[in-house]
């Protein structure tokens, strides 16, 4: 006798994405130790009074440090593994309906460390780390973990 899944038509569903990201899961462990609460305000200056909505700078700074950290390059490809991923999501604060942004651009400009020394740490662009496991030399990231 073949079985059958049924499934059942619900209205709302109990889903937490804390509860499906293993305890052991690289992205657990940085973000023990990231902080980003205050990045907004930090980089509220740089950014224009008119025009359209940028992307929210916290969600590019975790979007890259998954790239770095999990071996994703294509700045596409990041969006799509973060808008599949369950523990990306969780990481990257979206939760089940949070939008990926579908502009690269603004990724790309930002991987390659424009004002990200300035802005964090007040040190000129050089050679220092940003943030963690990040190491920015003259602009080209490249991961440290």
């Amino acid at each position: 006798m073949i079985g059958t899944q049924v499934a059942s038509p619900r209205l709302f569903y109990d889903f937490c994405l804390d509860d499906y990201v293993p305890s052991d899961h690289l992205l657990r462990r940085i973000d023990q130790f990231l902080d980003l609460e205050s990045v907004r305000a930090e980089l509220r200056p740089f950014y224009s009074k008119i025009g359209r909505p940028s992307i929210d700078p916290e969600l590019m700074m975790r979007m890259l440090i998954i790239g770095y950290s999990m071996g994703i390059r294509s700045e596409r490809r990041l969006c799509e593994e973060v808008h599949l991923n369950l523990a990306y999501r969780w990481f990257c604060r979206l939760g089940l309906d949070g939008k990926v942004q579908d502009r690269f651009a603004g990724v790309s400009r930002l991987g390659k460390g424009i004002q990200i020394g300035e802005v964090q740490t007040g040190v000129p662009m050089g050679e220092h780390r940003v943030g963690i496991g990040v190491m920015v030399r003259h602009g080209s990231p490249s991961p440290l973990l």
